[in-house]
């Protein structure tokens, strides 16, 4: 069992009290986005999984067996089907798991350096084409560039930790009393 960073086991219950925070989060950002940044918010959601996110979640579990994949992320796709960002600083966004499958299946698993096992899992990505791994064991990997064969550096020992640093970015870019974030923000580099 993974604990997550409020010590409560990483679950479906606790990845519904994080949705609701960002969710939170989000709902006092969008009201006054135009006004604030001069132009109407894009569609920025954490979306429930349906039975569609659930049958390409069996597959993704069917692929289980191989290097690339952990549970952390297999748990997180129970729960959510996608996470979509574009105007929280430059965009974030983790990928419906069809997705990541398709990925796979096409690019295969990317190169992590700092990782146990190497091979990482792409499931997420920003607005400037930077991309998010997760490897075998859970810590999340983000790319040095928008690319498959960029260095990867961690950013987070587990899902739960990468998580957070979501919901607290967006925390921090919906204040409304501070001065706004620049666009180009992007989740702090933690270890």
């Amino acid at each position: 069992m993974i604990l997550a960073v409020d010590r409560t086991p990483y679950s479906a219950e606790w990845l519904a009290r994080w949705r609701d925070g960002l969710t939170s989060a989000l709902t006092s950002l969008l009201p006054a986005f135009a006004q604030t940044y001069g132009y109407e918010p894009g569609t920025n959601e954490v979306r429930a999984a349906n039975d569609e996110d659930l049958r390409a979640l069996r597959a993704l579990r069917g692929r289980a067996a191989g290097p690339a994949l952990c549970e952390a992320l297999l748990t997180f796709y129970e729960s959510i089907s996608v996470v979509t960002l574009p105007d929280v600083g430059n965009g974030h966004f983790i990928h419906p798991a069809h997705d990541v499958l398709h990925d796979l299946a096409e690019s295969g698993a990317v190169f992590l350096s700092e990782a146990r096992n190497p091979h990482g899992t792409v499931f997420a990505s920003n607005g400037g084409g930077l991309l998010y791994a997760i490897d075998s064991h859970g810590a999340v990997h983000r790319s040095d560039s928008a690319s498959w064969h960029s260095d990867f550096s961690k950013i987070a020992d587990d899902m739960p930790h990468f998580l957070e640093q979501l919901r607290s970015h967006v925390a921090s870019f919906a204040k409304p009393n501070s001065s706004p974030p620049a666009p180009e923000a992007d989740l702090e580099q933690a270890r």
